[in-house]
């Protein structure tokens, strides 16, 4: 869009009468971010915050009831200046019969079970044929000697390239 005569002076007049950007926009044809951006550079008083209006928040506008959905807590100075609730008197515990507990399972987690094998997957992942190379691992490293030699390919020097 082209910012012309009429149009400023058509932008001054809406954003006189209080109309949301978005509400200009429409009017106007453009988006509310070139009515945002215009407005700015023309300097023109900024638009009150719809989070805030005349010094009142949202939260405490009144208005209908708010759904509530979980607990609520009492105000933080409530809480603070509140005398301390008597703590509750103990009661009469019992003892609570022994169950026997099972053996514990040792768990053996997958990557560590997999540290002495070749991780070099074959096949295509998702079909039946699928697996890993079950030869053991080069030390230090997941794959086995020739499985680590197509990973771990040294990287030419550029210097290299330019002498040859």
């Amino acid at each position: 869009m082209e910012w012309n005569d009429e149009t400023i002076a058509r932008l001054r007049e809406l954003w006189a009468e209080g109309l949301s950007t978005a509400e200009i926009g429409r009017r106007m044809s453009v988006s509310k971010n070139a009515v945002v951006g215009k407005a700015h550079r023309l300097n023109l008083p900024p638009r009150p915050s719809p989070i805030r209006r005349d010094g009142i928040s949202v939260a405490t506008r009144p208005g209908p009831p708010r759904r509530v959905t979980g607990p609520t807590l009492p105000p933080l100075s409530a809480a603070v200046n509140a005398p301390a609730a008597p703590a509750p008197a103990p009661q009469a515990q019992r003892a609570a019969p022994p169950t026997a507990r099972p053996a514990p399972v040792r768990a053996v987690p997958y990557a560590s079970s997999r540290m002495s094998t070749c991780c070099w997957p074959i096949g295509e992942p998702g079909t039946r044929s699928f697996r890993f190379c079950d030869a053991d691992a080069t030390h230090g490293k997941p794959y086995c000697g020739e499985h680590a030699s197509l990973a771990y390919v040294r990287v030419r020097d550029r210097r290299d390239e330019a002498a040859a």
